[in-house]
């Protein structure tokens, strides 16, 4: 712990300031600033601690209302005069109420490309809420689970058949098939896209700890 202390540089007012991300969206949550002691908390506890340069005490992320971070990384750069912490966020990080401090936005990125697969997986369980007539979607949920499960076979064939014709653009084509297919069984069946992330998550977690 000391060690890890005497390669931080704080400043004038023994503050270090910090980056939270969260470990599961990586996307950036808030800026915040801790002290010898919250640095000291945050580590024995795995529970993020700050310091609040306007109340100037230590503070513990969702004491009071529940939005509490628990930590996963802890880092710091070159310098040792920032810190990166990477947290699993209980509920909001931001006072507003907003899941991230920062949603003031002067540059947008392409929301539509980033996040397509979670786009397209709210729009299949808008079908299946809303259904809407001549929908192919809604023809596959009215059919059941047997026939989603036969289109889930078939595509899976298909990206076979793409892949051994060492063709590309089929095997592209194919492959978004299946994966449409896929979100429809996952939205049927009430399986998430978080739930699969955190599966994934924990297999990453799992094979480094074997290596």
């Amino acid at each position: 712990m000391e060690k890890i202390i005497n390669n931080i540089n704080f400043n004038e007012k023994g503050l270090v300031p910090v980056v939270v991300q969260d470990v599961t969206t990586e996307k950036v949550l808030m800026l915040a600033y801790m002290n010898e002691e919250a640095i000291k908390k945050t580590l024995n506890e795995r529970v993020a601690h700050y310091y609040s340069r306007s109340r100037q005490k230590l503070w513990k992320k969702g004491e009071t209302s529940g939005n509490m971070q628990k930590v996963k990384g802890f880092a710091y750069d070159c310098d040792g005069d920032s810190i990166l912490l990477t947290v699993d966020q209980i509920g909001v990080a931001c006072h507003t109420g907003n899941y991230s401090c920062f949603f003031k936005k002067v540059l947008k990125e392409n929301e539509k490309e980033k996040h397509i697969l979670k786009k397209l997986y709210t729009l299949i369980q808008d079908r299946k809420d809303n259904p809407k007539e001549g929908s192919y979607t809604n023809y596959l949920f009215e059919k059941g689970l047997d026939k989603i499960l036969k289109k889930v076979g078939e595509e899976s064939s298909e990206v076979i058949i793409g892949a051994k014709n060492k063709n590309k653009d089929e095997m592209i084509y194919e492959i978004s098939d299946l994966i449409y297919h896929l979100l429809v069984l996952m939205v049927n069946e009430k399986v998430s896209i978080e739930e699969i992330k955190k599966e994934l998550l924990r297999r990453e977690k799992v094979k480094s700890i074997r290596e």
